[in-house]
């Protein structure tokens, strides 16, 4: 009987076991591999006279083949895609014409594959060395999401209404927002290294194993919270970078400043931070030590996601605002070489602009060494009592737009200023897209360093304007200093993401808080001028005759 049982045991797991396997077929269906797998391309721009394509390095595959569900496309540029339908755009940015293998796998049911390798040959001459070069330093660079500033994660509308497509409209977090709950504080976690191996561009992405989903994207790690939340989802891995130019809606705009018009591509579904589905992102700006990305929602076309980043790690940002300093030189005048002033750092405002430059003021600027000079190691700027093109006063106004411009860093000026009844000395940046549609002043930001009255003699104000605080009615503090005209002084502002500061030989006479509602995240140029008269200057003595303003130097710490 013992024996019986057990042979009946035997044929009832034998019986299981058919009826599962017809179980699996009916799951699986056919397993039978992919087969009679095509791989179609088109280079974009190719013709007689440009056999390669047309530069911009854009091929779109088509790839078919029997019982496939799936495909993935593997480059041997370092960069590998999924494209469920077989069809996949892809921009090769080595600049030059290079040959590229290209290899397809066809995914069948049950995990069965099979794949397919051709050759192509693609001219790109896009480049953008500069971005290159910050993203990684020259060899290898660290970014943080920047915790500390106001709008380092925000959302805004992806649309053709250039007033409103380039900034994040419906949302932007305040400073660790995101900080004070498990949920949400991985997001500042991640660590983003850029390298360069060889001329091939680097991403190595470490957040610890904790990414911060979008509620709409929770499915990928089977997510039930609904809402935004801190999942475990490792992203360590070297991703392969590409950059290509962008077509958004903000490059459409041709607006110069709004954004810088650089795609950056993250292979193997690589992304930066928040995750929404997304590995492509438009770089809008990117200094040494600051950079703003836009990325398309991966779900939602109508909404575009941006992402502060700051080469200053989470653990420094904390408490910041009121300790920032910066301490490496980048650029500087010492006014060593007599003469005209250097002209690789330094160009000039002419004339008596739009109303005596928008103040009323009394001058004719010229470029003259009769008004501006450099003598004996110092920079002098003489405002003069003559008639000159119409004017009463000649003096002069140097700016270094369009040589230098930066956003962030400690501005030093050594100086000695000028007296007299009217003299109005200024020592100062505006914001570098003044010019363009939608930023004009004071939109665009202006930063008062050092500015000071002859008919208040040695009471020196630190001011900024922009919308709502400009004119007459800026944000201003003042403080009297004995001696300005007959000694030099160290006139300084440390600006940064949460602050701007402003000092006199060191010691803190006003500070202003930045955050994104204000117009002070962006490159700046430095103008150091001597104004006559205006509405800041007042009166102006009919003694006068001439006085100068005499700088030591311009240092610029990041």
């Amino acid at each position: 009987m013992k024996n019986f049982k057990t042979k009946l045991s035997l044929l009832s797991l034998l019986i299981a076991s058919m009826i599962s396997c017809q179980d699996e077929d009916k799951i699986f269906g056919s397993l039978d591999a992919p087969s009679n797998l095509e791989i179609n391309f088109d280079i974009q721009g190719v013709s007689s006279e440009t056999p390669e394509g047309d530069g911009s390095g854009l091929v779109v595959f088509t790839s078919t083949a029997d019982n496939a569900i799936s495909y993935r496309y593997v480059f041997s540029d370092g960069t590998a895609f999924n494209a469920p339908s077989g069809i996949y755009q892809k921009r090769f940015t080595r600049v030059g014409v290079n040959s590229y293998d290209v290899t397809v796998i066809a995914n069948g049911r049950g995990g069965i594959s099979s794949s397919k390798t051709i050759s192509i040959t693609v001219f790109s001459n896009f480049s953008d060395e500069v971005a290159v070069t910050r993203l990684t330093g020259g060899s290898s660079k660290k970014w943080y999401i920047a915790a500390n500033e106001p709008g380092h994660l925000g959302v805004g509308p992806n649309n053709n209404d250039p007033g409103f497509n380039f900034w994040p409209q419906y949302y932007a977090a305040a400073p660790f927002e995101k900080a004070g709950s498990t949920d949400s504080s991985c997001l500042y976690d991640g660590e983003f290294t850029f390298s360069l191996e060889g001329q091939t561009l680097k991403l190595d992405y470490n957040n610890n194993g904790s990414t911060f989903f979008n509620v709409a994207f929770q499915g990928v790690v089977n997510g039930t919270a609904g809402y935004d939340f801190c999942y475990n989802y490792d992203t360590s891995g070297n991703k392969t970078v590409s950059l290509a130019p962008s077509n958004s809606f903000v490059a459409q705009n041709g607006v110069v400043g709004q954004t810088r018009g650089t795609l950056l591509e993250i292979s193997d579904s690589g992304f930066m931070g928040y995750y929404i589905g997304q590995n492509t992102y438009e770089i809008m700006s990117i200094t040494e030590n600051r950079m703003v990305l836009r990325a398309v929602a991966g779900n939602d076309a109508g909404l575009a996601w941006y992402q502060i980043f700051t080469t200053t790690p989470y653990s420094e940002q904390v408490g910041g605002g009121g300790n920032e300093d910066f301490t490496n030189l980048i650029w500087s005048d010492e006014f060593d070489t007599n003469g005209a002033p250097d002209a690789t750092k330094w160009s000039y405002d002419i004339g008596r602009g739009d109303n005596g430059w928008g103040n009323n003021e009394a001058q004719y600027y010229t470029d003259r060494p009769e008004n501006v000079v450099v003598q004996n190691g110092h920079l002098v700027i003489t405002a003069k009592a003559e008639n000159f093109a119409g004017a009463s006063f000649t003096s002069a106004r140097l700016k270094s737009e369009n040589k230098f411009e930066f956003t962030y860093g400690k501005v030093e000026v050594k100086a000695k200023l000028p007296q007299g009844s009217g003299t109005w000395p200024a020592i100062w940046m505006l914001g570098a897209n003044y010019d363009q549609p939608n930023f004009t002043w004071p939109a665009c930001g202006e930063i008062d360093i050092m500015e000071h009255r002859g008919n208040q003699q040695n009471v020196i104000h630190g001011s900024l304007h922009y919308p709502g605080n400009s004119g007459g009615n800026p944000n201003t503090n003042s403080v009297t200093v004995p001696n300005v005209s007959n000694e030099f002084k160290v006139y300084s502002t440390i600006w940064s993401e949460t602050s701007i500061r402003f000092f006199i030989d060191g010691e803190l006479f006003h500070t202003f808080a930045n955050d994104g509602t204000v117009p002070f995240n962006h490159d700046f140029f430095l103008i150091l001028n001597v104004a006559m008269g205006g509405s800041f200057g007042g009166a102006i003595g009919g003694g006068f005759t001439q006085s100068t303003m005499e700088i030591d130097y311009v240092r610029v710490y990041q």
